[in-house]
């Protein structure tokens, strides 16, 4: 501060000084013209340096700042550092801004930053897609607006945010969000969804498989039960009717015993800790070996027929790729009618290997297909179990497809026949 106003009182110093001196020399007046002088030139320097200033002030930009000497260049100079430091300050901000924007674009929620009056402020375009709104549009539109589902304003207006509601946004009917409510800062809170759409359909097809697997072991054992029940109750039971009980009591049990042999193979398979054990697999005899066992099965009931065009040898687990295709063929058989053909075909198509199995069976209705894998998922239950399924073989099918990378393709319709596909990828062929 001293420093400044020695510099800023030096010419008035100056001009006084040489004034004493022209007035001992010539006059007051002289002394007095001279010291006007210095003002008047003093005044229209600041001026020109605060016009300057002026201009620049209207549109500011670092590389504009004017130049000046003496104490204007100082403050031009402390003016550029701290333009610069501003600059730089907002670069900084900029760059923290994209990087926040980045991070909650990459949230894998949906995110809506509400005021107090449940007024959009901000949203990730996660939760644009789940809500379909707006970032741009609809910033400061009431939420109520936009996201009409009479659960979620109930949910809003319940204030009782500690378990998250799950509903169907309006836009997405196929969808299913999970929405929770979160209070932050002062009077604000966060709207998080959440797509738990694959979640709910595992907890769907969890529920089933728990109630099917107790109804199909419930059948079997109620029969059984109840012929050991009219055996101990009826000593005078005839030796034909003891027979008759016996070898129905021996197809519920076996029945029980592939039911869990196949949930056992499904559970083995499933398991992340049991990994592909591959092996060279001579197709030939794979192909021969389930051709014969689907001839055995079908006992001369059908035509059989196997085409061995594709690839010698092929890369997987000898086991499962038999259990896969003997499930394939068993299928076939049981819903061919007498006197049906099957067709067994292992070809190469577009650089891909392919194990099909055509029928000229039933067929199934186009709306069925998309379930057939489905553990127990049955298109007709009594015509299942009259043929003995398990409803567990396609199922069992998909998933050894899977841990093959294989593709299972279905085509089927109602009354002409169907068949079952397992594609497998290039990578799996051996020269």
């Amino acid at each position: 501060m001293q420093e400044f106003w020695i510099r800023i009182t030096m010419p008035v110093i100056f001009s006084a000084l040489m004034a004493l001196l022209l007035w001992s020399i010539f006059s007051a007046v002289a002394a007095l013209l001279f010291v006007l002088l210095v003002l008047l030139v003093t005044m229209v320097g600041h001026a020109r340096q605060l016009y300057s200033l002026t201009e620049w002030l209207k549109t500011p930009k670092i590389e504009t700042i004017p130049e000046a000497e003496g104490i204007w260049g100082e403050v031009y100079s402390r003016l550029y550092k701290m333009v610069k430091r501003h600059k730089q300050t907002k670069q900084d901000l900029a760059t923290e801004l994209l990087n926040i924007e980045q991070a909650t674009a990459a949230f894998p929620e949906g995110v809506v930053s509400l005021n107090g009056g449940n007024r959009i402020e901000w949203c990730n375009p996660l939760a644009e897609h789940h809500f379909g709104i707006n970032a741009k549009r609809d910033i400061m539109q009431d939420i109520t607006y936009l996201v009409r589902q009479p659960e979620f304003i109930d949910y809003l207006h319940a204030a009782n945010y500690t378990e998250p509601l799950v509903m169907k946004p309006a836009r997405h009917d196929d969808m299913i969000l999970s929405v929770k409510l979160v209070a932050y800062g002062v009077d604000k809170h966060l709207l998080i969804s959440r797509d738990v759409t694959q979640w709910e359909r595992v907890e769907t097809i969890r529920r089933d498989f728990v109630a099917n697997v107790s109804h199909e072991l419930r059948t079997p054992l109620t029969v059984v039960n109840g012929f050991v029940e009219n055996l101990q109750d009826m000593p005078d039971l005839s030796h034909d009717k003891i027979r008759r009980a016996l070898d129905l009591m021996a197809d519920q049990t076996k029945r029980m015993d592939s039911l869990v042999a196949d949930l056992l193979t499904l559970s083995r398979l499933e398991n992340e800790q049991s990994p592909l054990r591959a092996e060279s697999i001579d197709m030939a005899e794979l192909l021969q070996a389930v051709y014969q066992d689907g001839k055995m099965l079908s006992a001369g009931r059908h035509q059989h027929s196997l085409d061995m065009s594709g690839p010698a040898l092929m890369s997987g687990n000898y086991d499962e790729l038999r259990s896969a295709f003997g499930n394939l063929v068993s299928n076939a058989v049981r819903y061919t009618p007498e006197g049906g053909t099957i067709r067994l075909c292992w070809t190469e198509r577009d650089g891909h290997a392919v194990f099909s199995v055509q029928d000229s069976g039933i067929g199934i209705e186009a709306q069925h297909i998309p379930r057939l894998t489905e553990r127990f998922y049955r298109v007709d239950r009594s015509r299942s179990r009259e043929t003995g399924g398990t409803g567990l073989g396609l199922a069992i099918v998909n998933c050894i497809a899977q841990r093959h990378q294989a593709k299972l393709d279905i085509l089927s319709e109602d009354g002409r026949g169907s068949t079952f596909a397992l594609v497998f990828p290039a990578s799996r062929l051996e020269a």
